[in-house]
């Protein structure tokens, strides 16, 4: 006779994989992304000048400078300080053909600081410089 633990029955081994933690964690970083979502797509107000000009044509995503009313810089909504903006812009530009840069400055800025940002973008080796504005209202 031999021995038995079980009356006859075999204890079968459980090889299931709960999900149900998976899908709560899952639940919770929807949410947390559904909430922060608005919150990131915030920008900086600019007053920008009005002009006669007509726009330009962009075949790509145009490179842009962004300087606020209080003259603080930003790249793609990223806070940047003048003294770090030529080597930041040689690194960016280093294997780019199309070394463009377009400067969009509050109305309020001070003309010399915008000058002083142009002569950093140029001393970077980008010499394509283009100023954003608003359309005259006819």
């Amino acid at each position: 006779m031999g021995m038995s633990s079980g009356g006859g029955k075999s204890r079968a081994t459980l090889s299931e994989i709960n999900v149900t933690p998976l899908v709560d964690v899952m639940l919770v970083l929807l949410i947390m992304f559904m909430v922060t979502t608005p919150l990131m797509q915030q920008g900086i107000e600019v007053d920008l000048p009005k002009t006669s000009a007509s726009g330009v044509d962009m075949a790509e995503e145009p490179f842009v400078l962004v300087i606020g009313p209080d003259q603080k810089m930003t790249i793609a909504k990223t806070k940047i300080l003048m003294s770090e903006l030529r080597p930041k812009l040689k690194a960016i530009f280093e294997h780019k053909k199309n070394k463009q840069v377009y400067i969009q400055a509050d109305r309020k800025v001070d003309y010399g600081f915008v000058a002083e940002a142009m002569a950093e973008v140029r001393a970077a080796g980008i010499f394509n410089i283009g100023l954003i504005t608003v359309p005259k209202d006819k």
